[in-house]
């Protein structure tokens, strides 16, 4: 139907564009930009949350009495409980469907986060954080879950950096209302920034993402998942007890002997199963294990930035809590920058190329930050600090896209728990790892407290650690993950 004089309706489509035409780049802009933003608004909760918890560390030693280094327990229980609850996340999202695990895991995460700000004891902390860490294994997962189901592959590239966008301001806005929090009132409130977050994830959720069909189901491989259980809680008990002098050797020796056990008995668990929670036939496609595991690797860098960054400027610089949070929101600024042109570099210069040299670049910025000193100017430390927000941000999405690149559809969703579970582990090991470098370096030289030096020189160490990554990078075919590439910039 027309206007009088032949003039288009409203509904008619524009000139020169049919209404196929349309129609698609309306379904390529709620697919590529409004669905992940949504999603990456419940990611927010957690960046949100991990970045200001470092933030306000200090603030907690002094009220609960205890060492600072020691309250990288907060961070590790969260982490730990994430890892061992990711194996269900999958299953319950092809049980009860995907958008419905979703909400449910953004309730019970802010229920766990007021319940957090509530604490009055680092039990109950612990306890409140553990049960938040499994919301958290949820939310992540299941969300990313989603977005893979209902996007063309062609279109991930440019989708998963719209998904990690929104997640990107809790890092930026985490530091600088966490140190507003804590220098202002007490850090109990930083957890309930949580809540409005969560308040607008829900609503936008069930209005928004689409409700994708349950998927069938296998049984949960619960003696795996004990296996795997075992070996993740071993490991960051192991590293969170050299921080303690009453913590026997023998049992220290005890926990790493088991984490070693329980690996070798999943594998030989795992290896003929297909319902294994990690599913180790994924590791076979090349461009699956360089980003999984070659990832692990870097992924050392972005779990102990935080946690380091909070040691040096509050405990060795004696900066407070809101000077520290202005100076490190500029790291998120870097990644932000970055996400809007990822996809076109990628698209450029292929995976490869990024990887090998981003991730040196990456690593080398990281350790200059051991070089930091109270004489440092702000000014370049802001500087060094967005520099490699943005270069580590390309590497994190650069690992992320190639990981899906060449799985097949009924693989997404082994292959998202795979790659999720291994990227909190690794967070959780690099928080872990962190602590007890600069407690190992602190004993070493004879103090009782953090310095400069024993900050600096654990940035170098696991800056060091982070370069064996290139090792699978390195053995890409060079147009690995070229199909991806090739078609996101279409």
């Amino acid at each position: 139907m027309t206007r009088q004089g032949g003039g288009a309706t409203d509904q008619d489509p524009e000139p020169g564009m049919d209404g196929s035409t349309q129609d698609d780049r309306r379904g390529r802009l709620v697919r590529g930009w409004v669905i992940p933003s949504i999603v990456g608004t419940a990611l927010l909760m957690a960046s949100l949350s991990a970045s200001s918890v470092m933030t306000a560390l200090p603030a907690m030693a002094r009220e609960m009495g205890v060492a600072p280094l020691r309250l990288s327990i907060v961070i590790t229980a969260y982490l730990l409980a994430m890892v061992v609850f990711l194996p269900v996340s999958g299953w319950l999202a092809d049980h009860f469907g995907a958008k419905r695990v979703l909400m449910a895991a953004i309730l019970i995460f802010a229920t766990s986060s007021a319940a957090c700000g509530l604490a009055q004891t680092l039990t109950q902390l612990i306890a409140a954080r553990l049960v938040q860490g499994c919301a958290g294994a949820m939310v992540a997962p299941v969300g990313r879950l989603i977005l893979l189901r209902s996007t063309p592959r062609h279109e991930l590239v440019g989708a998963l950096s719209a998904l990690t966008m929104p997640s990107q301001f809790g890092p930026l806005a985490g530091p600088l209302l966490g140190g507003a929090v804590v220098t202002l009132m007490s850090w109990h409130w930083i957890f309930f920034l949580n809540l409005p977050v969560a308040a607008v994830a829900l609503i936008l959720v069930r209005a928004f993402v689409p409700d994708i069909p349950r998927q069938s189901v296998t049984p949960i491989d619960w003696r795996g998942s004990l296996m795997m259980g075992s070996a993740m809680a071993s490991l960051i008990y192991a590293l969170d007890s050299v921080m303690q002098d009453e913590v026997p050797p023998a049992r220290l020796a005890g926990c790493l002997a088991t984490t070693v056990v329980a690996l070798l008995l999943y594998w030989r668990h795992a290896r003929r199963r297909t319902d294994a929670i990690i599913d180790l036939s994924l590791f076979r496609v090349a461009s699956f294990r360089a980003a999984v595991v070659g990832g692990a690797f870097f992924r050392l860098i972005p779990g102990a930035t935080p946690f380091l960054l909070a040691m040096m400027f509050q405990l060795a610089f004696g900066l407070s809590a809101l000077q520290t949070g202005l100076l490190t929101f500029v790291t998120a600024v870097g990644s932000l920058l970055m996400k809007t042109v990822a996809p076109p570099i990628l698209h450029h210069f292929g995976f490869r190329p990024v990887l090998i040299v981003n991730g040196a670049i990456t690593c080398a910025i990281f350790m200059t930050y051991g070089l930091f000193s109270p004489a440092t100017p702000h000014a370049l430390v802001m500087l060094a600090l967005g520099v490699g927000g943005f270069f580590r941000a390309l590497q994190f999405t650069s690992t992320s896209g190639l990981a899906f690149a060449d799985m097949r559809d009924d693989q997404m969703g082994r292959a998202t728990t795979t790659s999720a579970m291994v990227q909190q582990l690794m967070q959780s090991v690099s928080t872990a790892m962190a602590a007890a470098s600069v407690y190992l370096f602190v004993t070493a030289r004879g103090l009782t407290a953090p310095d400069g030096p024993a900050v600096g020189w654990s940035f170098m160490l696991i800056g060091a650690l982070s370069l064996l990554s290139l090792l699978w990078f390195i053995r890409l075919s060079p147009d690995a993950g070229h199909g991806m590439t090739a078609r996101s910039a279409q």
